[in-house]
Formats: structure tokens, sequence, C-alpha cells
């Protein structure tokens, strides 16, 4: 299982949400995003709907009758009623659930840097965990460790 972590620097963490969210899908795999906040879920509801007629995600937030059929789905809990095998943690709190997919995206920025660096510790040297530090220089995502 692979675990990447994504230290927001100056990108708005709705843009990297986004960006990963369309890789995923056109793998045509499933992805579920989760935050405790939810306002911060409703805000990315809206992005997703406003991404353009060419760039549309289809995504639900969850607690609707067709949880299981949405390729992207917004909750609160890490339980993934679309059968999500990748995983974005979008609110900086880490979930041991995370390690219970094939892959974890953890986006975490200056308030919640203390809580990604525990994370970090606590993952290093666990059986079949890969993690990758991913940071911004020059407009682009560089692979760090």
């Amino acid at each position: 299982m692979q675990v990447d972590f994504y230290q927001l620097g100056g990108t708005a963490p709705e843009q990297v949400i986004a960006n990963i969210a369309e890789k995923i899908i056109g793998q045509n795999n499933r992805l579920l995003i989760v935050a405790e906040d939810e306002q911060l879920l409703a805000r990315l509801d809206r992005m997703l709907w406003d991404q353009g007629p060419t760039s549309f995600l289809p995504h639900a937030l969850a607690g609707g009758p067709e949880d299981s059929r949405q390729p992207i789905l917004l909750s609160t809990s890490p339980d993934a009623p679309n059968l999500a095998r990748n995983m974005l943690i979008a609110d900086g709190q880490w979930r041991e659930a995370a390690l219970s997919y094939d892959r974890s995206f953890y986006l975490f920025d200056s308030a919640t840097l203390e809580g990604a660096r525990l994370a970090w510790k606590l993952l290093a040297g666990r059986e079949g965990i890969e993690r990758r530090y991913w940071a911004q220089e020059n407009g682009k995502w560089v692979n760090k460790a």
C-alpha cells in the first residue's frame, strides 16, 4: 500500500484534490475523499461540479441512495460504500483507516504539519507500506522522499 504525503504550500487544496481526483478517475478507479468538516466537503462538492463541461468529475456527498455507484465520494467517514481503493484525506487529520486502502493521499498544510510529521514517523518501517512525500518547487510537484 502506498501513502502519498502532499505538503500544501501556495496551491489551493481544492486544486490539488481536483488534480488527484482527475487522475484516479482517468485510471478507471474510485476515490473516497474524507474530511471531518462538512463545510469543507460542501466546498469540494461545488468545486468538483464547477470544473467545467470538459473536466467534470462525477461525484456525490455521502449519504445518498446512489453512494455505491459514485466514482468519487465525499464523506466524513473513512468507510467507502463506493468500494473505492483510493482514499484522500482532505483535512490534514491522519486516519489509520487510510492503511486499509491500496493508496492514500494525505494533504496537510502548516497548521497540520506536526500531525503529518508524526504520521510519517509512525509509518516508517511498517511492513507493506511505501511512503512518498511531495512538495512544490517552481510550481511543480516534486517527490522529496
